[in-house]
């Protein structure tokens, strides 16, 4: 039967093979009649060996009249992968690929991604939610690591939008990579919005920009980040108006319909502009690859098969071994990485299996970076057994059609690896080459050509080499970890630890010939953290034979504690309380249906009810949501805006009240929550803002300037950055109001100087010279340093009426000595030093009753921070000046202050250091003025 079977399989092959793609979608196949004829066999039995065939999917069959047979794989190599039925309904080959293709046409764009439903879940509501927001979706931006998939996302997004008809079918979809440009902001900033001639050097005619040519779609921007200040503010206002100018107009008289789209690898907060991010309520994470399921891993790697199988018409065999390999050789590009790797190794499993019927990929063939992957999976156990769990010995991958190949792919090399591999092989034949020989040379030729292109976009994937020996230690050195600490620490920790130490083998010296300025830095840690770093040590010495220098231990101490308290970072809650029978749960739903799932709840009131009915239902609420980091109450009225205090006591949890809540202001606070990390301060003070700054922009007119100070510096722009980061500081400590800061050099500053002021309403300058613009107050760097120039910046900006926050007092003085301390020092956290220093500062003010100027301030955190960092090496001063008995009662009525810098820092300094500290306090102001403090103490 089996022979009888397999004669009919074969005429049907041979008789169907005779068609082209043409004549094959007209006939779709041969009738059991036909082949019965031609066989001089039995039409029943043939009829039957047909049926078997197609219950083996070997052969399709149209069930019409008369039935028709067609093989699987001649229709898999015209057509693709369009076959899921093998006994299909169908009158023809050409009626079901029509079926098909309307199907594809009104099918969920998203259905084809994988982990639609799993890890990006949340992922495909928000973009869903954001593209059928009335009236014309809500601009987004998706953020994620170098080749996690966003622009394919961003895509896919698009493709929705066709699909529900949000957008017409042939609306554009415009792809733009900022960083392209980013050295050249005026051509970028041309290249998004157009230019006129000669709008800058080189611009011969007129040229519309992108958002043109978006007209009606979707516009990407890919690393948006690297947009400069003035893109992003022509961008949002863009955003907000629909209005935009070219490079070189003037009025903004164009006018478009564009969704944004922005991309980002960046932390946003530090990328972009606070500004150009209230414009964006919706921020999409799109996970790497390591945090998505071993299932979807596997799905991944399986699907990318696929699609090489599909390009070269074979079959490919592949052992568990190579798709482990791939998994575990992804460690810096994400699923770009793997898709990389993936074609590297078919090409080379191509090369090898040309003449045969499939390819065979097995681990014997594998290239040195894909056996350290192997080898990285073969060292977790859970991971190991999960894989071998999910995958057969060998996976059978048959080629099919790519739903979700884009246009715009940045991992896809410029060539095709098959046709390079095939024409070099069919040329090198007719040279009378041997096999063996062709397949050297060709060979080094793919290394070499896939080399170059990778080179260019994943040149960081040789930096993810780990030491072999460091490798085999891993899980003993995330067991220390876990043994020390009480708690598990994550596998990305355990790679940043290895990747140190390999670094650390490769170059033993590197920490023992430093220099005396680097030995003496400081490290932040707790004690487990600094025991946990010995226990490795030990091991490394046991295993290794290698002793790691004390600041090599101090160093690990110092990563441990850092990413422990990352780990331990929470969230700010929300809860949402508005009058009325649905209007807080309403907020909250859309904004859980853009944002994803956070700690918010919403309360709805009766208008029949008071406060005093609804008061513990606010603080089960508030209960509920809270994570340690306290709760954001957002109220529609001011009634409930003054509870703040009696919610917080009711509930034990520290609450802030912000009233007039908005679904915008919501989302709003959700992002810089989620997204942004921002404390429960910071979140309020934000929120103020951004209500402050609405109100600002309804009722200023268009005519009306921006603020501004001018930063200016003799060196150049560089330290004039400087110098605005501080100012920029400073100014959002004092007022709500939006001043930016402009850095210029001193070159040419009169001419920049005055064309500053034609743009902007210029408040003040900073900087080494005088710009000398008429009515504008200019303030020396050492008045402003010293703090005389802070009163004046200060009564200039609340002149104008403007609301004061906060004290600034210590804003220039960390300001300053965080950016100097941040280029002297190689691992100091410059930040916690100073403000830890800071506190300390105000401790021995409140002791001796005395008030520091900034100068004396400054003096001392960077007199301080050198000192704790010779505490933490090990090697303090010596005190070998005189003890008198002045100096002795000021060291025991100032000792208690010490408490701040052991609290903060976990530092104790010692009598030595803390001498040295008190003869800088009496040069800096004298005997007479703190001994006679002392004495009235």
């Amino acid at each position: 039967m089996g022979r009888r079977r397999e004669k009919i399989y074969s005429e049907l092959s041979r008789r169907c093979a005779q068609f082209d793609k043409k004549a094959l979608l007209e006939t779709s196949g041969i009738t059991a009649s036909d082949l019965a004829e031609t066989l001089d066999i039995m039409r029943s039995n043939v009829s039957s060996e047909l049926n078997e065939l197609v219950r083996e999917k070997r052969v399709i069959k149209f069930i019409t009249r008369p039935v028709l047979y067609v093989p699987a794989d001649l229709v898999r190599s015209q057509f693709g992968d369009v076959i899921s039925d093998f006994a299909v309904k169908s009158a023809s080959l050409k009626e079901l690929l029509n079926q098909e293709s309307e199907h594809e046409k009104n099918e969920d764009a998203f259905s084809h991604l994988i982990g639609a439903d799993k890890s990006l879940k949340n992922s495909v509501k928000q973009a869903k939610s954001a593209i059928v927001y009335p009236p014309r979706g809500l601009h987004t931006l998706i953020l994620g690591p170098t080749g996690s998939g966003k622009t394919l996302f961003a895509h896919m997004m698009h493709n929705y939008a066709q699909s529900i008809g949000r957008i017409d079918d042939k609306a554009p979809f415009i792809d733009f990579n900022c960083a392209d440009y980013y050295n050249n902001p005026q051509l970028l900033i041309g290249q998004l919005f157009g230019y006129v001639k000669g709008a800058f050097t080189g611009a011969a005619r007129d040229q519309d920009g992108l958002v043109a040519k978006a007209d009606g779609g979707i516009l990407f921007l890919d690393e948006i980040h690297r947009l400069p200040p003035e893109g992003q503010e022509m961008l949002f206002y863009f955003m907000d108006t629909g209005h935009y100018s070219k490079l070189g107009e003037t009025g903004n008289k164009r006018e478009a319909h564009v969704l944004i789209i922005g991309a980002t690898t960046a932390d946003p907060e530090s990328a972009l502009l606070q500004t150009f991010l209230r414009r964006v309520p919706v921020m999409i994470n799109i996970p790497n690859f390591q945090s998505r399921s071993i299932s979807e891993q596997i799905e991944l790697t399986k699907f990318l098969l696929s699609r090489e199988a599909h390009r070269t018409h074979h079959k490919f065999h592949v052992s568990a071994d190579v798709v482990k390999a791939l998994i575990g050789s992804v460690t810096f590009g994400n699923i770009g990485q793997l898709k990389s790797n993936v074609q590297l190794i078919c090409a080379q499993g191509f090369l090898d299996n040309m003449n045969n019927e499939f390819v065979q990929l097995d681990a014997k063939m594998l290239p040195s970076e894909m056996q350290e992957g192997l080898h990285r999976i073969s060292h977790n156990a859970q991971i190991n057994q999960e894989l071998n769990k999910q995958l057969p010995l060998f996976l059978v991958v048959t080629g099919r059609k790519d739903p979700l190949l884009t246009d715009v792919d940045r991992y896809e090399p410029p060539f095709d690896l098959y046709k390079m591999i095939s024409g070099k092989y069919d040329s090198l034949t007719q040279e009378g080459l041997s096999t063996q020989d062709i397949r050297k040379f060709i060979a080094e030729d793919i290394k070499e050509q896939v080399k170059k292109f990778y080179r260019k976009t994943a040149k960081d994937m040789l930096m993810s080499f780990v030491d072999k020996r460091i490798m085999d230690i891993s899980k003993d050195l995330e067991s220390i970890c876990s043994h020390v600490l009480g708690e598990h620490l994550s596998n990305q920790f355990v790679s940043l630890l290895t990747v140190h130490l390999s670094s650390f083998l490769e170059h033993p010296l590197r920490k023992i010939d430093c220099s005396p300025d680097v030995k003496q830095t400081m490290f932040t840690y707790a004690p487990k953290d600094y025991e946990a770093a010995c226990a490795i040590a030990r091991l490394i010495d046991q295993r290794l034979h290698t002793e790691l220098p004390e600041v090599e231990i101090v160093y690990i101490a110092f990563l441990i504690g850092s990413f422990v308290e990352l780990s331990q970072q929470r969230n700010v809650g929300i809860v949402v309380a508005a009058h009325g029978p649905h209007t807080a749960s309403s907020m909250v739903s859309v904004v859980k249906e853009l944002m994803g799932d956070y700690p918010i709840e919403a309360v709805d009131m009766p208008l029949s009810l008071n406060f005093g009915d609804i008061f513990e239902n606010i603080v089960q609420a508030v209960k509920s949501v809270d994570q340690g980091a306290g709760v954001l109450m957002m109220v529609d009225m001011g009634s409930l805006y003054y509870f703040e205090d009696k919610i917080a006591r009711g509930a034990k949890v520290r609450v802030k009240a912000i009233d007039m809540v908005s679904t915008p202001m919501i989302l709003d606070a959700v992002k810089n929550a989620n997204y942004l990390h921002m404390d429960l301060k910071g979140i309020v003070d934000s929120l103020y803002k951004l209500r402050h700054t609405v109100g600002l922009e309804r009722a200023t007119t268009e005519s009306q300037r921006q603020k501004a100070i001018l930063t200016i510096c003799t060196t150049g722009s560089g330290i004039a950055k400087r110098i605005k980061n501080i100012v920029s500081m400073y100014i959002r400590n004092i007022t709500d109001e939006e001043i930016i800061v402009i850095p210029v050099s001193i070159e040419g500053l009169y001419d920049n100087a005055q064309k500053m002021q034609g743009k902007y309403e210029i408040v003040a300058s900073i900087g080494a010279k005088n710009p000398k613009l008429e009515g504008v107050p200019y303030i020396t760097l050492s008045q402003f340093v010293g703090g005389e120039g802070q009163d004046i910046l200060q009564s200039i900006l609340t002149g104008k009426s403007l609301p004061i926050k906060d004290n600034p007092s210590h804003v220039i003085v960390k300001g300053v000595c965080e950016d100097s301390l941040q280029d002297m020092l190689m691992y100091l956290n410059p930040k916690r030093a100073v403000a830890a220093i800071l506190e300390f500062s105000d401790a021995v003010q409140e002791a001796l009753n005395l008030h520091f100027k900034n100068a004396t301030q400054i003096r001392i955190i960077m007199h301080l921070a050198f000192a704790l960092e010779r505490e933490v090496a090990r090697t303090p001063l010596k005190y070998e000046g005189t003890l008198s008995d002045e100096k002795k009662q000021l060291f025991r009525e100032l000792e208690k202050t010490l408490e701040v810098i052991k609290f903060k820092l976990n530092i104790q300094m010692s009598d030595g250091e803390f001498y040295y500290f008190i003869d800088m306090l009496i040069d800096e102001l004298g005997k007479s003025v703190l001994f006679d403090r002392v004495s009235q103490i």
